[in-house]
């Protein structure tokens, strides 16, 4: 595992790749049945909560460590990119929560992130990696996630229950005078990140009936955002005018950690404990439900290509729904096509020898997405458990 010095950042120039036929709706209901998995060693960071696919050959995750990394698919070769601090004024975050988001804006120039401060957001440009910009003084608590709406304007949701509306540009984004971390890190010769700049929110905004948002989607068909807070409130948002249209309390109330947005149909899908919501936001009276009633650990993380529904969850397993069918995927004998993680990486430590050491824990599947063709999904978690320190990296292809 390597540590960039500022040199390496012309390096780890990612090629773009020249666009993808991606697969039909056909195909990919009967691509999780042929899909093999091959497990990457992550080294020893602890649990990957969030992660996207840069193009065909690299991969972007972020950890529970507030790290970040990028993974080549092809060599397995991790390289981890410096996290960017914010300025000295900026408001600390209480204790560190990690990286939850991962985002790249419609031109695929500027990535959005988690910053060295989890109360920020952190925007890198691509394919270099250089540094761009730090967000600052604005959520009170952790970022949640983040979403681009279009290639200058990010939002940000966080624990604070508040949305941040951010203004990235990467040709006038003004200079500000290095941090004295930075100058830490040069006095000490330590991993060198170049100067970025520092951000001030565009417009801050409560969002009603939210207690602590947990996740974002953006449905650029409608310039519309969802948010998704912890008490169980979808919350749909005019991102024209950046202001709240409608919230709706959400039938099932536990653990609701997860969203996504499908452009196809229209709706969002809202994972809980054991179970899928699927919404349609021109009739949010009538929800789908998908139960999934033998994954009780809960439902982590969500995807959609076209049609297909991709589920992953607590006990380590990414199960496929099928929109059109109306039905979870099965294979030919009848039971469900179900992907099961690998064993990962686990630190036997003190907690784990006095609490955990005479149970399994399978791998929580926190992040999984596809690469554009729709082809290969990397996957990505670690141990359910809090006090658990260990990681889970697959390539299924």
């Amino acid at each position: 595992m390597t540590l960039f010095k500022f040199s390496f950042y012309r390096q780890l120039h990612i090629v773009p790749t020249l666009p993808t036929v991606r697969v039909t709706s056909e195909v990919s209901c009967r691509l999780p049945g042929l899909m093999k998995e091959h497990e990457l060693k992550l080294g020893e960071i602890n649990k990957v909560f969030a992660s996207r696919w840069l193009n065909e050959g690299f991969v972007a995750f972020g950890s529970k460590c507030n790290k970040l990394f990028v993974v080549d698919v092809r060599t397995k070769q991790m390289r981890q990119i410096p996290s960017l601090d914010s300025s000295s004024n900026s408001n600390p975050a209480e204790s560190p929560c990690g990286i939850h988001c991962i985002d790249i804006n419609p031109s695929g120039r500027l990535l959005a992130t988690g910053g060295v401060n989890v109360n920020d957001v952190a925007v890198y440009k691509l394919p270099t990696f250089d540094p761009l910009a730090v967000g600052e003084a604005g959520h009170q608590d952790w970022v949640f996630d983040c979403k681009w709406v279009d290639d200058e304007f990010l939002v940000s949701g966080s624990r604070d229950s508040k949305l941040i509306l951010w203004k990235f540009d990467e040709d006038d984004v003004s200079k500000a005078p290095p941090s004295s971390s930075l100058h830490k890190h040069l006095e000490e010769d330590q991993l060198y990140v170049p100067q970025h700049s520092f951000c001030k929110p565009v417009v801050t905004k409560e969002c009603k009936e939210a207690q602590r948002i947990r996740a974002l989607a953006y449905s650029s068909d409608r310039t519309e955002l969802a948010a998704l807070s912890m008490n169980a409130y979808l919350h749909l948002w005019d991102a024209n005018t950046f202001t709240q249209k409608i919230y709706r309390k959400l039938k099932l109330h536990r653990e609701n950690v997860c969203l996504a947005a499908n452009k196809l149909r229209n709706v969002y899908a809202i994972g809980s404990l054991s179970d899928v919501t699927i919404i349609d936001p021109l009739c949010l009276k009538s929800p789908i439900y998908i139960s999934l009633r033998q994954s009780p650990c809960g439902i982590r993380s969500l995807n959609f290509i076209d049609d297909i529904l991709s589920i992953g969850t607590g006990n380590g397993f990414v199960h496929f729904y099928d929109m059109r069918a109306g039905r979870l995927l099965e294979l030919g004998c009848g039971h469900p096509c179900s992907l099961s993680m690998g064993d990962g990486w686990l630190l036997h430590d003190d907690v784990y020898r006095e609490i955990f050491h005479d149970t399994d824990y399978p791998n929580a599947v926190y992040t999984h997405c596809f690469d554009p063709s729709g082809t290969r999904m990397f996957s990505a978690g670690g141990p359910l458990p809090v006090g658990l320190w260990g990681n889970y990296g697959g390539l299924w292809q």
